[in-house]
């Protein structure tokens, strides 16, 4: 058990290093990364759509890479926006990892990008361990998927930098019960912001484009309480991730998992590029 738990340990010690590499490079040249988690179906794709038409709108140059198991549609789909945008099928890999990121941005990534959006596999137990060298963590959350769920993954929420609710124009007819869900974020992350956003409606429409922003401009981001408790170090732009995330990780296929379960990870594909 000790060898499994080191192992571990090194392989997040070993994506640290990378992701302290990466932010240092992107805020030399002015980039701000916003790593966006969430379960599948959450919408996150529908609301970053929307997020990149009202940059380009705003003239903020931003770029946009999406991570799946398999198939290019989120790129596809992002790419009617008309900003950069790339596809990286990770091939049963549940995560994305700095170092993954730093190599598909290598020679990709414009230089004037002000923005980088990173649309994380959706999952939220995997991707909740690994920095990517961000200087915005979001964990997003629609209004179907519970009032708990920040109880049923408490590292992805106590993690996070800003919570997003999406599709809330059909919070009624769900019965979503927005106070409880605020009540349970609060629990696990103490002072983090929840913003309310319907990628329909347009409701909250620009939150993610304004954050990143004033972080990208120096303003402290919010430091989770679990990130102290863990006595995690704040990376630059005030903010920092701690990874006492318990799952062991093993090497073979890849599935989203739940929690207690071991994570196995393959090879990534080659990069698949759209614009």
């Amino acid at each position: 058990m000790c060898r499994v738990v080191d192992l571990r340990q090194a392989v997040l010690a070993k994506n640290d290093e990378a992701a302290h590499t990466l932010r240092v490079g992107l805020t030399a040249r002015g980039t701000a990364v916003v790593n966006l988690l969430s379960s599948p179906g959450s919408g996150k794709t529908a609301l970053l759509e929307r997020e990149l038409l009202l940059a380009r709108e705003r003239g903020v140059p931003v770029a946009a890479l999406t991570a799946d198991l398999a198939t290019e549609n989120d790129a596809v789909r992002l790419a009617r926006s008309g900003v950069p945008v790339k596809q990286v099928l990770t091939d049963g890999l549940c995560h994305l990892e700095a170092g993954m990121l730093g190599r598909h941005l290598d020679g990709w990534l414009p230089e004037d990008t002000r923005i980088l959006f990173v649309e994380n596999v959706g999952n939220l137990v995997c991707p909740a361990s690994y920095d990517l060298g961000e200087s915005l963590r979001v964990v997003l959350a629609s209004v179907t998927e519970g009032e708990d769920k920040p109880l049923k993954y408490p590292t992805a929420f106590g993690l996070a930098q800003l919570v997003v609710v999406t599709k809330t124009d059909i919070a009624e007819a769900v019965e979503f019960d927005e106070a409880a869900f605020r009540a349970n974020v609060q629990r696990v992350n103490p002072g983090v912001e929840v913003a309310l956003t319907s990628a329909r409606a347009g409701e909250g429409l620009g939150v993610l484009l304004d954050r990143a922003l004033a972080v990208g401009a120096g303003a402290a981001a919010h430091t989770p309480v679990m990130a102290r408790a863990r006595h995690v170090h704040p990376h630059e732009h005030g903010h920092g991730h701690g990874h006492g995330h318990g799952h062991d990780h093993d090497h073979g296929d890849g599935h989203d998992h739940g929690d207690g379960h071991a994570h196995q990870h393959g090879t990534p594909q080659p990069v698949v590029q759209t614009r």
